[in-house]
């Protein structure tokens, strides 16, 4: 906006007193100040209100005004109130500085002219800011050169001062304007979101986390927060991206809220380019799945991998090493708001496919494309991940006579040890749990398996198998998002899961039954007893010092335990029996 046009606004109250020939001047912003140096808080484009406390005789006005016409403001403002007429040693130094001086009437007050401007300001900040995202929109449908979704971020965080980030559905940030969000905040308001979607209601949704406010807008092409009624909601929850503000926007204008939702179909695009991107890898991902099933020579399925690595690891070549791992989302029949409620209406292997994209790009690296090497096929209700590992550099071999490199440094710091870049079941679960149980609400379970690093082509089919067997040890356990790995299937961790639960209850019934009446009844703990008996391998002075007690006591407790049961700890079947009873129970 002008300065003409503040004059020119009755409601304003102000009276020009010098400076007509600079009305044209544009106004950025609004700042009152008494400081007899505000110069710090300035940035150019302001429009300067002050009471003239500052002032104390007219030596001060030429210095002050001087700052101000040093830091680029619009003009001045000074009110009435304080000093009655405007000193005429003011209304020198503005003509002296080129600086256009208003009076303020003393009914108006400055909180009226300041919201007056920034009304203003604002407005036509949304207006150009809408411009900019509708020719970026264009381009960006039009081809790659739109520059990505982080230009418009940049531009609501210069002109709209709002701080916003595109997240994956498990909080992973993908694109963002200045600092990036923490890890946990990140999460947290995934979680938020997914929870919020599966309500059914409009977006964006409020969250309020570590003190601060966020608005969640949901990215989508049908309009503002509105979900298809032809589809069900679950089919793409886990896998939306969403867009977070961090301001309130349940009292935003409809000006501005259209604005955000031109923003979200733009990243929308970003999305769909993605999606697109990931084509190849899919169906790499489907020829090699299908070969290893249907039994193929070892030499078939690696030319397969060959032709498949370049895309997974560019520049790299033939990947060393793969693992598998297989997901599987669930619904059961008690569907919640915007849900079918139907679990045959739901291809879950679709589902599981999205979200195992997002789930194997590296949390570390931010960006739509950061670490996208995964390949993911789906056949039936699993999605299975192919994924390369690049080769971990050897340990330079020692010789008697010491470095060979004669030219070596003596002084030189040891190499630190390669890190190891295969997927760990646990890390993979602790990274996800949080935000995608929220969007599994109480309807969904999502399973994963992790195989073991495999060389070589002929070690793939037994590598899908292991991880298969891995999922399901992880669907055997309570919780909404489990995850198992391959070292699991080496132990009786395997077994456990698969015993009926009939025989389970009998079991653990018989052997701990009477030792819990006991506890009960006499406070004896004799169920942790038992535990810290076996954990110590039987060694009663290790077990007597990690319970705090004398080995006599620990022998009597044992001595109770072996009366109540029947059985007899110093025999190994009778540990192994209790062992897996507490394991059980």
């Amino acid at each position: 906006m002008r300065l003409r046009a503040l004059l020119e606004t009755d409601a304003l109250g102000l009276r020009l007193l010098g400076g007509e020939d600079e009305l044209d001047r544009t106004v950025r912003g609004v700042m009152t100040t008494d400081l007899r140096d505000p110069s710090r808080y300035l940035s150019g484009g302001e429009l300067v209100l002050t009471g003239l406390a500052w002032r104390r005789d007219a030596s001060d006005s030429e210095p002050f005004v001087r700052i101000l016409a040093g830091a680029g403001v619009a003009g001045l403002a000074a009110g009435e109130a304080e000093l009655g007429d405007i000193p005429a040693d003011l209304v020198e130094a503005c003509v002296q500085h080129r600086l256009p001086l208003f009076a303020v009437n003393e009914t108006v007050a400055f909180a009226t002219i300041t919201e007056h401007v920034v009304r203003q300001v604002s407005g036509e900040r949304a207006g150009d800011l809408a411009a900019v995202v509708d020719r970026h929109r264009r381009l960006m449908t039009s081809g790659p050169a739109g520059g990505g979704p982080e230009v418009v971020l940049d531009l609501l965080t210069s002109d709209l001062d709002l701080r916003a980030w595109v997240l994956s559905p498990t909080g992973r940030q993908i694109a963002g304007a200045g600092a990036p969000l923490p890890a946990p905040l990140g999460a947290a308001l995934a979680g938020h979101h997914l929870a919020a979607t599966r309500t059914g209601r409009r977006g964006p949704y409020r969250a309020a986390v570590a003190g601060s406010t966020y608005s969640l807008f949901p990215i989508r092409n049908a309009g503002r927060g509105a979900v298809p009624a032809a589809r069900d909601v679950r089919e793409s929850v886990l896998s939306d991206w969403l867009l977070a503000v961090e301001a309130d926007a349940s009292d935003w204008p409809a000006a501005r809220l259209d604005l955000l939702q031109g923003v979200t179909q733009l990243i929308a695009v970003e999305r769909d380019r993605r999606d697109a991107a990931r084509t190849v890898r899919r169906r790499l991902a489907q020829e090699v799945l299908e070969l290893v099933q249907a039994g193929a020579a070892p030499a078939e399925i690696a030319a397969r991998l060959r032709v498949a690595a370049p895309v997974l690891l560019p520049g790299l070549g033939v990947a060393p090493q793969w693992q598998v791992v297989v997901a599987r989302v669930d619904w059961t029949a008690a569907g919640t708001a915007g849900g079918a409620g139907v679990p045959g209406d739901i291809a879950g292997g679709p589902v599981a496919q999205a979200l195992l994209e997002e789930i194997l790009v590296d949390p570390a690296v931010s960006g739509p494309d950061s670490a996208d090497r995964i390949a993911v096929a789906h056949t039936g209700e699993e999605a299975i991940a192919l994924v390369p590992l690049p080769a971990v550099p050897a340990p330079l071999p020692e010789t008697v006579d010491g470095p060979t490199d004669n030219a070596a440094a003596p002084d030189t710091a040891e190499a630190p040890a390669a890190q190891d870049p295969a997927l760990h079941a646990d890390a993979l679960l602790a990274s996800v749990r949080e935000p995608l149980s929220a969007g599994l609400a109480d309807d969904g379970r999502l399973t994963l398996g992790v195989s073991a690093a495999v060389h070589s082509a002929e070690g793939l089919r037994g590598a899908l198998e292991e991880a298969r067997h891995a999922r399901r040890v992880a669907a055997a356990r309570p919780g909404r998002v489990c995850a198992a790995g391959h070292h699991e299937l080496a132990s009786h961790v395997l077994l456990l899961p698969f015993v009926p639960d009939d025989v389970r209850r009998a079991f653990t019934a018989r052997l701990l039954d009477p030792l819990r009446d006991y506890d009960r009844r006499h406070r004896a703990e004799l169920i942790e007893t038992l535990e810290a008996f076996l954990d110590c391998d039987g060694s009663w002075t290790r077990c007597a010092a990690r319970l705090h007690l004398h080995v006599n006591t620990l022998r009597y407790r044992v001595g109770r335990i072996e009366q109540l049961t029947g059985r007899d700890l110093s025999r190994l079947e009778d540990k192994l029996d209790f062992f897996l009873a507490l394991r059980m129970s």
